[in-house]
């Protein structure tokens, strides 16, 4: 594997689920987040931390799609960038998604190895950006949102005490 592409498939798993320097990563974010916790919103029209783990699994699945030369249309669940998730808390759901989530890490996981070197700065069919940046987009994607679900975290212990 080439030295460029083990350092992305590093940074993605140190985004992900791999010990790293800057802190939380977006499963350790949602560890031992409760179906209740998972499904609470700060206010009505905001997301809660159920839905940014399945736009997470999305758009890893949006990648690995490009990378893979896949047709649009074979992620799990219908729709699009972000799902409604149920409004009451249920385990088995939760657990189902957050299963979604570690499918679609490891699914794109697999095609970034797999990745020639020379294709990196090259712009896969249906993208406007390169390789490149189709990954390291995805890395900034998970840490982001692994911020997010731990302000979530920390406003509802706020908001309940």
């Amino acid at each position: 594997m080439d030295a460029v592409v083990r350092q992305l498939v590093s940074q993605l798993d140190q985004a992900f689920d791999r010990k790293s320097w800057h802190g939380t990563n977006l499963r350790g974010s949602l560890r031992r987040v409760t179906p209740e916790q998972a499904a609470w919103r700060p206010s009505r029209d905001r997301h809660n931390i159920w839905e940014l783990a399945v736009h997470a699994a999305y758009w890893k699945y949006a990648v690995w799609r490009r990378l893979a030369g896949e047709a649009r249309g074979s992620f799990p669940l219908k729709g699009s960038n972000w799902f409604s998730r149920p409004a009451q808390p249920d385990e088995s759901a939760w657990r189902a998604d957050l299963a979604l989530l570690g499918r679609m890490h490891r699914q794109l996981r697999d095609a970034v190895i797999r990745v020639p070197a020379r294709a990196l700065h090259r712009v896969p069919a249906g993208s406007t950006v390169t390789t490149f940046d189709l990954i390291a987009g995805v890395i900034a994607h998970d840490l982001y949102h692994a911020g997010q679900i731990q302000l979530l975290k920390k406003l509802m212990i706020e908001t309940h005490d």
